[in-house]
């Protein structure tokens, strides 16, 4: 089988990063849009070929999400052999539960979108829940990007002294990047009021005089980050840095990360950089990681050691 590239409209600078790691070009396509908002992916011929579509569901999410899952469905009537949709950051991951009677189970039902498509499998990096994977009737693959930002941090010589994980669901990432740099881990224990008003309410670790890198999955409004910095000052720690795969950059981050004096902000390119970015934000490129998972499972080798 040939291997191909498909770009979906989300984020193409990301695709042809990914094309270009892998030696290929990307494969023709464009998207029509009609008045009324419906989308229309159309591609080039892929007969036969192990297809990838390279498709963050970044804002605006739920066309974005649509478009994937209609790329999908193309390249399964265009004739393509197999196809993978490479999802680096998957909008509604965030939805793995229910905090109250009446809601429903976003993640469960994206993940269905892609299942009804017709997906082989599907690629994402860093998923808010730890228990993604096993949410999925397709088979998933979750990669980190520990290994380059860690690589990023490094290079930048901002030399921190502890790690701190701003909630618990981070815990389990600030643990892999102490173990990596070290650096003893220490954890902030939250209420979210609701979604861009989030209280610290204890951090478990001593933090006194100690330089911190602050460490998640993604950064939304960057009220959590901003939560637990006010906290652990005030226990005497000092934010040097803040690391997530992820930045979206809605609201009033800019404000928020503003109010962390100069700590770095440091996230991925898996979501294009917006103009609400904050200024100074150093962005760590995917591209070469995800071409290099692509093309270990194309010749079928082994990518356990890219997983998070």
């Amino acid at each position: 089988m040939t291997l191909r590239v498909v770009a979906g409209s989300a984020h193409p600078t990301l695709a042809r990063a990914v094309a270009m790691g892998l030696g290929v070009e990307v494969a023709g396509s464009r998207v029509e849009r009609f008045p009324d908002g419906e989308v229309r992916p159309e591609i080039e011929s892929v007969r036969g070929d192990d297809v990838y579509v390279v498709q963050p569901t970044v804002p605006p999410v739920n066309e974005h999400l649509v478009e994937l899952a209609l790329l999908i469905d193309a390249c399964r009537r265009s004739g393509a052999a197999r196809v993978t949709a490479v999802a680096p950051y998957f909008g509604y991951a965030r939805q793995d539960r229910r905090t109250r009677s009446g809601q429903g189970i976003g993640a469960t039902v994206a993940l269905g979108m892609l299942a009804t498509a017709d997906a082989d499998r599907l690629v994402v990096m860093d998923p808010h829940p730890p228990a993604f994977e096993a949410m999925s009737t397709i088979p998933t693959l979750t990669l980190t990007a520990a290994t380059v930002m860690i690589e990023a941090l490094t290079a930048a010589h901002l030399d921190p002294t502890i790690v701190v994980a701003p909630d618990l669901g981070a815990l389990k990432r600030a643990e892999r990047f102490g173990a990596a740099l070290g650096l003893p881990v220490a954890v902030v224990q939250k209420s979210r009021q609701s979604s861009t008003v989030v209280q610290a309410l204890d951090l478990v670790g001593d933090v006194a005089g100690r330089r911190a890198l602050i460490v998640d999955d993604m950064i939304a409004t960057g009220a959590t980050i901003a939560a637990a910095a006010r906290l652990l000052t005030s226990r005497g720690g000092e934010p040097v840095a803040v690391l997530a795969t992820h930045g979206l950059f809605v609201g009033e981050t800019a404000a928020w990360l503003g109010s962390l004096g100069g700590a770095t902000s440091m996230v991925t390119d898996t979501v294009p950089a917006g103009r609400a970015a904050p200024e100074g934000l150093e962005v760590v490129g995917v591209g070469p990681l995800l071409a290099e998972a692509i093309g270990r499972l194309h010749a079928e080798r082994s990518i356990e050691d890219l997983l998070g």
